[in-house]
């Protein structure tokens, strides 16, 4: 048998809307009605509606997650975090996999658009002008997550990738090496791309090492394929190289294949640090050193900010979040030899 909230209601001796302000978590009734009320709510199985709830506070309790490559082991540790914090609240998520086209996430928006939600996590991507006029439009939240914008007033939360790439670049020196290689993603990529070139630059300049294009190579994405492909390209133009900075943990793992298949030891003869600290890298062999993105709380971080925006109508501060380097077993120190 199905209850409503009317059963609910005359059941606890109180009034519909009383039992509509406690699910709601609303103000006006005393906590002994409270817990009256959540006692005849677990004894009758009841679930409310959410389409009836939509109807009283005119929300839907969904968050749109537009994304641009669900194959992407970052992409799913950000999901986790979101899911964690959208199902606490008692919200539900919709994931729409942009693949980074134009056309495919206006189509994405319009269906969000149409499915009413109550707010938009943008992931990992450029908020272009279309997709910020469209939002606007719509009057719905946003907030980006590991992207940010100049141009358009969104919160953002984000590890500083510049600065991240500056510290894994000079933990490489600090460990004794000079002849410093980096295998970057796509170069024109406005969220991971010249950013964490320009940390590794701007470290090799500050140690006062010689770098220049023949430091890095820069492949069309961040992932296996590109580490894979990348390595060989990059000793092929810098053959002394010790040591290597890969602009993600997935060109790391393509890195350790590629330099298994050219029989080159890791680290004995060639070290590698990654970037972000993906929960599989410390089953690779060897264990990759790594800088670390928090992704998961970057996921919790995010979807309290925009259930914060849709709760207050307020705006909430982007966060920077701090980025940090896990030492395992992929890097050579140099520095007693």
């Amino acid at each position: 048998m199905s209850f409503t909230i009317k059963d609910v209601a005359k059941k606890a001796n109180v009034s519909i809307a009383t039992v509509s302000r406690i699910i709601n978590n609303k103000p006006g009734y005393s906590k002994e009605t409270e817990e009256k009320v959540l006692q005849v709510i677990e004894e009758l199985g009841y679930h409310p509606n959410s389409i009836a709830r939509g109807l009283i506070n005119k929300r839907t309790h969904t968050i749109g997650v537009l994304v641009p490559k669900l194959s992407s082991m970052i992409i799913t540790e950000f999901i986790r975090g979101i899911e964690d914090i959208t199902h606490h609240n008692g919200s539900s998520v919709i994931v729409c996999h942009t693949e980074s086209n134009g056309k495919k996430t206006m189509k994405y928006l319009q269906l969000l658009y149409e499915k009413q939600v109550d707010g938009i996590i943008f992931v990992s991507e450029e908020l272009k002008e279309e997709y910020y006029q469209f939002i606007n439009r719509m009057k719905i939240p946003i907030v980006l997550l590991s992207t940010e914008t100049y141009q358009f007033p969104v919160p953002y939360v984000k590890v500083n990738d510049q600065h991240a790439a500056f510290s894994a670049t000079e933990f490489l020196i600090k460990k004794g090496h000079r002849n410093i290689g980096m295998v970057s993603g796509n170069k024109e990529d406005m969220v991971a791309g010249q950013s964490r070139i320009n940390g590794f630059m701007q470290a090799m300049k500050h140690y006062q090492l010689p770098v220049s294009e023949k430091h890095f190579v820069s492949e069309s994405g961040f992932g296996f394929d590109d580490g894979r492909n990348g390595l060989p390209r990059l000793m092929k133009q810098y053959p002394d190289i010790t040591a290597v900075f890969a602009a993600s943990d997935e060109i790391a793992f393509g890195i350790l294949s590629s330099a298994y298949t050219m029989k080159i030891n890791v680290p004995e003869q060639l070290s590698v640090i990654g970037y972000d600290n993906l929960s599989i890298a410390e089953m690779s062999i060897p264990p990759l050193t790594t800088v670390a993105q928090p992704l998961v709380e970057m996921g919790e971080m995010a979807t309290k900010m925009i259930l914060e925006i849709i709760n207050t109508n307020q705006k909430v501060e982007s966060k920077i979040v701090a980025h940090r380097i896990v030492e395992r077993e992929s890097v050579r120190d140099l520095t007693n030899e």
